[in-house]
């Protein structure tokens, strides 16, 4: 008896240890996955930051100015004039939605069959 004990026992015990060698491999695994993705968002972030400063200095307003102004004659921009703005009360909104007669009370209907 005590041999079936010790032989399981060792079995156990190299079970436990084998399971003990995976998880600690497959810890190692998602380290470096880790680490990995870590590094690819520090460079996505610079190239975020990099596409930023571009998008600043292409749109300053001197350069936006001398490129309309040097592609006058092919684009017809001029500046903006206060008059050429709207009013709130000249906005058009949609009509408002009428009731199709046959829902109507369908859903106050519904939720009373629901509370019987």
């Amino acid at each position: 008896m005590r041999t079936v004990i010790f032989v399981l026992t060792a079995l156990a015990v190299i079970g436990l240890a084998f399971w003990a060698y995976r998880e600690n491999y497959r810890t190692q695994q998602a380290i470096a996955e880790t680490e990995r993705l870590q590094e690819e968002i520090a460079a996505a972030r610079a190239r975020l930051g990099v596409l930023r400063a571009e998008w600043a200095y292409l749109n300053r307003p001197d350069r936006l100015m001398a490129l309309a102004e040097m592609s006058f004659d092919q684009l017809g921009l001029l500046p903006f004039r206060p008059e050429q703005f709207g009013r709130i009360d000249q906005v058009a909104y949609p009509a408002a939605e009428r009731p199709v007669p046959g829902l109507v009370g369908a859903v106050e209907l519904s939720s009373q069959e629901a509370a019987r």
